[in-house]
């Protein structure tokens, strides 16, 4: 990725959540050959109390004459959303911007600033009544999204490079000051011409693109991947990897988080390769199996549930895909008492039974998407035993008949409201 970047030209990237799934040095070693500027002026290294990688609290790029102002913010969930290692902290980003950006219009007099953020849209929202910014352009969300809040035009590009958003700040040349603004969204298509001066990349990454590329079986159906459906309601893709965790743990239930599905995407019947299983599943986490109680069970799915349909997160990484087990839920009731009807192996839900549970070690040994209730789970299956959630999805891909697989919605989830 830091190649492909560096042959796009980039200039800056904010750090984003799942920057942390790799350890510290690795992460450090890819800044370090990144040409570009990282930024997150929230991150804090808690040994030092400095930024994260001594990255700026923000930059002031002069063009012109004018001078931009931007600064690049992290999303307080960082901590509950990847593997961040405990030394970190992500602080709040209302704080920091309004010390920040205080700074850059009175010490630093620039003409305006850009917020670079890895926020939820409500956050933006509220960053944008923290502190005076002209533009905040953000990710986070997987999908298109545009608004404006306290006379702040907000943006976010669908995810995976699928739009260029491209925007105009026209200043006044005698005061300097900033006027209008005019912005294009671009699609990025197969009818746009590949660029010369990016062949070495692929030239560089032949042979793993071509191992990306090989065949592990079929679809006879087409399969639903996309961000929005796994994280709001169940899918035939999420069922499918939920069955091949259950299979593979030998468990009464799997759960697997929503969020963990990336590739975002409906893929059409034909075959999958290598590349597809690892674009659904891409954190390797092991899949281990733990031992809870029928209680705990009713915690987990209550959680996975609390914050959908909300304005702060209605596309929770915490969504449950599940297998062995059903349940039903209201989005109008509070949080903590959503689900209703849940059966586990057909039978109606026994808070005093113990049920064996597989699902990602990100969610048992580090809570992972707020999963904490988890940690206290007998493990019976440790990481260092565990196969990794893309050798389960494949496997299971190839010992489906004619390794063609054709999973299907069962009713297994149901949103009442």
């Amino acid at each position: 990725m830091i190649d492909a970047w560096n042959a796009v030209g980039l200039d800056y990237a904010v750090l984003g959540n799942h920057e942390f799934d790799i350890k510290t040095p690795e992460l450090l070693q890819r800044m370090k050959e990144s040409k570009f500027q990282w930024l997150g002026a929230n991150v804090i290294d808690t040994k030092t109390n400095k930024i994260f990688a001594d990255t700026p609290p923000f930059v002031v790029e002069e063009i012109g004459g004018i001078k931009l102002g931007i600064i690049g913010l992290l999303l307080p969930e960082t901590k509950q959303t990847s593997s961040m290692e405990d030394s970190l902290t992500v602080t709040d980003y209302c704080a920091t911007a309004k010390k920040l950006v205080k700074q850059m219009r009175k010490k630093m007099k620039v003409n305006a600033v850009i917020g670079l953020t890895h926020l939820f849209m409500e956050q933006d929202k509220k960053l944008a009544g923290c502190a005076d910014f002209d533009l905040i352009l953000g990710g986070h969300e997987h999908t298109l999204l545009q608004s404006a809040s306290n006379g702040t035009p907000i943006f976010k590009m669908t995810a995976d490079a699928r739009e260029l958003g491209k925007f105009n700040l026209n200043f006044n040349a005698a005061t300097k000051r900033l006027e209008s603004m005019d912005w294009d969204i671009i699609p990025v298509t197969d009818k746009i011409a590949d660029a010369p001066e990016f062949a070495w990349v692929f030239d560089k990454y032949k042979d793993l693109l071509q191992k990306l590329a090989e065949p592990v079986g079929r679809t006879g159906v087409v399969l639903d991947a996309l961000s929005l459906s796994s994280r709001t309601k169940e899918t035939n893709v999420g069922n499918f990897v939920a069955d091949a965790y259950r299979n593979a743990a030998n468990a009464d239930v799997a759960l697997v988080n929503g969020g963990s599905i990336r590739a975002d995407l409906t893929y059409n019947v034909g075959t999958l390769t290598k590349r597809d299983v690892l674009s659904i599943l891409p954190f390797n986490n092991p899949i281990v199996k733990i031992e809870i109680s029928g209680k705990t069970l009713r915690e987990v799915l209550e959680h996975g549930v609390a914050r959908s349909g909300t304005n702060e997160d209605g596309e929770p990484g915490r969504f449950p895909q599940i297998s062995g087990m059903s349940f039903k839920f209201d989005t109008t009731k509070p949080a903590g008492s959503r689900t209703s009807e849940i059966s586990v192996g057909g039978k109606p839900l026994d808070e005093a039974k113990n049920y064996t549970l597989a699902t990602s070690d990100f969610l048992v040994s580090r809570g992972g998407d707020g999963y904490t209730m988890l940690k206290n789970g007998k493990v019976l299956i440790t990481a260092d035993a565990a196969q990794k959630d893309s050798e389960v999805f494949e496997a299971a891909i190839k010992s489906a008949p004619d390794a063609t697989i054709a999973p299907k919605l069962e009713g297994r989830i149901i949103r009442l409201k």
